[in-house]
């Protein structure tokens, strides 16, 4: 039996009202980064195995989830690894290993350029990569009034149903929960703003020459039917980083965690160990 004595609640950190999901159990941490549209529910499978070997911190990042959708963060990849560092701080974590999913894998490679010292290893889960900066014509719309409004037209289009089937390589998979889950921020009416000041200061993901200069250990978890990230990222990736190891899992889309959560964790705890 796996322990469930997950600890799940709103903390106060720099400032802002976040979601957490944690097990200090005195074992070597691991701190889990959801990726866009999403939050902690993307580890739901994979937290309660890799609790027997890690301590576990999963939070909402800012604007998604359960978290606060502030209108003055900065959501930038940069500045989440600036946030993430204070969740570092709150939560006393050092020596720990950062696992980011799709877009929570750039914030990890982002937190090993402010925080090397305190990372001992990355794993990316179809992280991005090699996106360009948001184009100006987006960056100049967000600041258009009702702007949000059109972003809620265009997701509320593609609709939560559609979304699931197209991370996942089995769509059978997707249940009632999963459309909950995913579907509860949707119903936000201050996430879709959030969504915008995203756009708006969304860098560029680390050139070559920046994931060049990553001396860390790197573990890369890849479906091999991502739709959402191809799986020639992933290639591309381990070429440019120094220390890189990639895994590819047949059958499996975009959201790995619910399509292969045994073979993932297999994979973390090999890595980290």
């Amino acid at each position: 039996m796996f322990k469930n004595d997950i600890k799940k609640g709103l903390h106060t950190i720099d400032g802002l009202e976040v979601y957490c999901e944690y097990d200090l159990n005195g074992k070597p941490p691991i701190l889990l980064l959801h990726g866009f549209l999403s939050s902690t529910y993307t580890f739901n499978l994979i937290i309660p195995i890799l609790q027997q070997n890690f301590s576990v911190i999963a939070i909402d990042l800012p604007g998604f989830g359960r978290s606060e959708k502030s209108q003055s963060f900065i959501y930038s990849y940069r500045n989440y690894a600036c946030f993430i560092e204070k969740c570092a701080d709150y939560f006393n974590l050092d020596e720990l290993y950062v696992a980011g999913h799709s877009m929570g894998g750039q914030i990890a490679l982002h937190m090993v350029e402010i925080m090397p010292e305190r990372i001992n290893g990355i794993v990316l889960l179809g992280s991005s990569g090699y996106l360009k900066k948001s184009k100006k014509v987006w960056i100049y719309s967000s600041y258009l009034p009702f702007f949000d409004r059109f972003i809620s037209l265009y997701i509320q289009r593609v609709g939560v149903v559609n979304g699931m089937k197209n991370v996942l390589y089995n769509s059978s998979l997707v249940t009632d929960k999963h459309i909950e889950e995913f579907g509860k921020p949707l119903a936000e009416k201050n996430f879709y703003k959030v969504l915008a000041r995203l756009l708006r200061y969304r860098e560029g993901d680390l050139t070559s020459e920046q994931l060049n200069k990553i001396s860390l250990p790197v573990l890369l978890l890849w479906g091999k039917e991502d739709r959402v990230v191809p799986v020639h990222i992933g290639n591309r990736l381990a070429k440019d980083l120094q220390q890189a190891k990639l895994v590819i899992f047949d059958q499996t889309g975009h959201l790995l965690t619910e399509e292969r959560p045994n073979e993932v964790c297999d994979a973390i705890i090999d890595h980290c160990h």
